[in-house]
């Protein structure tokens, strides 16, 4: 049994919150005119009382289920915390997701009320209600008529209903995992799960206060950004801003004024390659300046490192911060702090290259079934390369009986009060990844260093062996190819083969401003000339980090994007390897049984 601290449900987080920072703003929504118009706690919390008593109106009791289907909004937040507040349980979908795995969650979840944004997206629930028994009401977001999120909440307002208290042990949330293969599973996370986890990462963060803010980007419907932002932030009396779109994130950015960015590495990858572009564009005395900076501030870095840090280093690299990185600073909104970032290890010249500008970025390792966060760096204890210490109550195990190494590497084995309550619905499921000790196998390989440190080293269920036997973790290598920054996404394959291939999607623009396409190529089919050159740059790339038995030997450039419209991306645009070798099947088996030609300047043998 765990002890939990107080509070030790997300109701009571929620209230006490709002209790203490009324007035604070809470979350932000840019308005039709371009402008982020801003709600404090305390309209959030009227309108969670009023949509709460809404729901009981419409016979929501502890135990039942409501869903939502929208991206990350204020109406998110409320369905969620007033369904809390009835003892009942909340299961979040995505927009962008089949119709099968709506009908799917629907029905394996047995949710009794659906949210859902907009009123096509209910015109296409509507097709299949009849296929859902235990669906009785279906409210639109974005609607002011009698079936409307905010009709509801008008007749909530009239006939108030107290909030419960939910145990920690009751279940607050059912995530269903994206799903690699087969069906989605869902994850039951309790009260508990969700209160231990945020309060013990927000010691590992201990510069977060009311004053803090997010720019959110990372959907809600899963773990990270739910756990990681949301009830980390009000939880303190912070305030979030929603991201318009993706194309939106600059000009968002600066009206927002972020104090903290909660992301996966390839949103800083971008935001990196973003910013040498602009200055190779500007050139000239700026670029060389910039570069100067850099390596000023890259020289303070690594004499603090040593203990060796001198005046004259400190006063060059306060110098380059004044007259480039402040500047840059400015065009984040000016006050971010710090990013965290998470789902796969940020590569180190990237978190290098942020701890220089002046926003050291945090990596941290977590899964859905747990809550989801198991480690994390922080600015008390932070090792580049690695994904963090346990946080507080959590013990991490390495199972090295399914490694296939005799290195100290093997399966990473969690315990701790963030360990999902099971699988719904699946106890087959559960029994595979619960041990009888109460520890949750994670399926991902690791190491801990002698100073508690965890290494992510692959994925046990991904790893393989090449036809000589060697063993490739094929998330390590495309990790590393995803950082040149005219790749766009990419899959190495070579299970029980002579040699690993790697298909790969360029990023068209990125591939002209690198000189490797002419100026105005359109995506579609690339000439020879050009795929040679991409195949070469990627085995440079490699060569002197992967042995010789890892890097691809034949690469397949696509013009068909990794996406989740095509089925091979999930929610968390992590690799449906499956559909992917699926869909480009026949293309793999050419590659393997054609005929080989020699990459000129690497003596490699490839083909096209």
């Amino acid at each position: 049994m765990h002890t939990y601290e107080q509070p030790d449900n997300l109701v009571a987080m929620i209230e006490d919150s709002i209790a203490r920072y009324p007035d604070n703003p809470l979350f932000g929504t840019k308005d039709a005119t371009g402008v982020y118009r801003w709600l404090s706690y305390r309209q959030v919390g009227e309108r969670i009382d009023h949509l709460r008593a809404g729901l009981r109106q419409l016979g929501v009791a502890a135990g039942d289920a409501v869903g939502v289907i929208c991206g990350n909004r204020t109406e998110w937040a409320l369905a969620a915390f007033a369904t809390f507040g009835l003892g009942a349980r909340f299961i979040p979908m995505y927009e962008k997701e089949l119709v099968q795995t709506w009908k799917y969650i629907i029905n394996d979840g047995a949710i009794k009320v659906l949210l859902v944004a907009t009123e096509e997206i209910a015109g296409r629930i509507e097709a299949f209600r009849h296929e859902t028994p235990a669906l009785e009401h279906l409210l639109v977001i974005d609607s002011n008529n009698a079936a409307g999120m905010s009709a509801l909440e008008q007749r909530g307002a009239e006939q108030s209903v107290a909030s419960i208290r939910p145990a920690p042990s009751d279940i607050a949330v059912l995530i269903y995992t994206s799903g690699t293969t087969g069906k989605p599973k869902g994850v039951l996370l309790s009260h508990g799960n969700f209160t231990s986890n945020f309060l013990a990462g927000r010691r590992c963060l201990p510069q977060l206060s009311q004053h803090s803010r997010s720019l959110s980007i990372l959907p809600w419907a899963h773990s990270f950004g739910q756990t990681g932002e949301l009830y980390v932030f009000t939880s303190l009396g912070g305030s979030i801003g929603f991201m318009e779109n993706i194309t939106t994130l600059v000009e968002d950015i600066v009206q927002v004024q972020p104090t903290v960015l909660v992301a996966v590495p390839r949103v800083f990858n971008k935001i990196h390659d973003g910013i040498l572009a602009k200055v190779e564009e500007v050139g000239g005395l700026t670029r060389k300046l910039f570069h100067l900076a850099l390596g000023w501030a890259a020289e303070k870095r690594r004499r603090q490192q040593l203990g060796r840090l001198d005046v004259f280093t400190a006063a060059k690299a306060r110098l380059a911060d004044r007259l480039v990185f402040a500047k840059i600073r400015e065009r984040f909104g000016g006050r971010l702090e710090f990013g965290v970032s998470g789902s796969a290890t940020m590569n180190a010249a990237i978190t290098h290259f942020f701890t220089d500008l002046g926003i050291p970025v945090y990596d941290c390792y977590g899964l859905t079934e747990t809550s989801p966060a198991v480690t994390m760096n922080g600015p008390l204890a932070n090792r580049v390369g690695s994904v963090g210490r346990p946080i507080e109550q959590v013990r991490v195990v390495i199972d090295r009986s399914l490694s296939g190494t005799d290195s100290d590497e093997g399966e990473i084995v969690v315990h701790g009060p963030n360990v999902m309550q099971g699988y719904h619905n699946n106890p087959q499921a559960t029994r595979e990844v619960l041990t009888p000790d109460g520890g949750l196998g994670t399926g991902d390989q690791g190491r801990l260093d002698a100073d508690g440190f965890l290494f992510i080293t692959g994925r046990i269920k991904e790893q393989y062996k090449l036809e000589n036997g060697k063993y490739v973790f094929p998330a390590a290598l495309e990790e590393a190819i995803k950082l040149l920054p005219w790749v766009e996404n990419v899959m190495i394959h070579g299970e029980g083969r002579p040699f690993n291939i790697c298909l790969l999607v360029p990023d068209f623009p990125a591939l002209e401003r690198a000189g490797l396409v002419s100026q105005g190529t359109s995506p579609g089919p690339l000439s020879a000339p050009v795929r040679e050159r991409i195949a070469v740059a990627v085995i440079e790339h490699l060569k002197g980090n992967f042995g010789g038995h890892e890097i691809p030997r034949k690469f397949l450039v696509l013009e068909q994007p990794f996406a989740l419209d095509n089925g091979t991306l999930t929610q968390t645009l992590k690799l449906k390897r499956k559909a992917v070798l699926q869909m480009f099947g026949g293309a793999i088996e050419a590659l393997y049984s054609g005929p080989e030609i020699t990459l000129p300047a690497t003596g490699e043998s490839s083909r096209y």
